[in-house]
């Protein structure tokens, strides 16, 4: 069908058919969701099956006698922080106790667990390596 065929017949049914559906446009068990992540995922025999590490856990600090609002303005500069990267939180948790050990003559390279290095990915939820390591 041409582009004009298709103008035509949406203007006759009443309806946009290139509109995104939502869940007024369905049927009443028609649901999309706002987009959030799932918590599980379902079996062959349509049955939910929820993990527990995958439900979000918000942390949430006491704010009782906090003089300030919980709420920042869409007005409000943004922040000077720069953006927190893989070496520039290494260069700040790890890197000063191994400088520390290499002045103090106790550094082993083969004992770099105690720094945070971790040789396997073995009983961790998300491996990084090799089933999602980006080649």
């Amino acid at each position: 069908m041409g582009l004009l065929q298709n103008l035509v017949r949406g203007l006759v049914r009443g309806s946009n058919r290139m509109a995104e559906i939502t869940s007024k446009m369905g049927p009443n068990s028609f649901n999309r969701g706002r987009g959030a992540k799932k918590t599980g995922f379902l079996t062959s025999n349509r049955k939910f099956v929820k993990i527990k590490e995958m439900v979000p856990e918000f942390i949430v600090p006491d704010l009782t006698g906090f003089k300030l609002k919980p709420y920042v303005s869409y007005k409000a500069p943004r922040g000077t922080e720069e953006e927190m990267t893989a070496e520039k939180l290494f260069k700040e948790t790890a890197a000063p106790a191994i400088q520390k050990d290499i002045v103090e003559g106790t550094f082993d390279p083969n004992n770099l667990e105690k720094y945070g290095f971790e040789p396997t990915q073995e009983g961790k939820l998300f491996q990084l390596y090799p089933k999602n390591y980006v080649r």
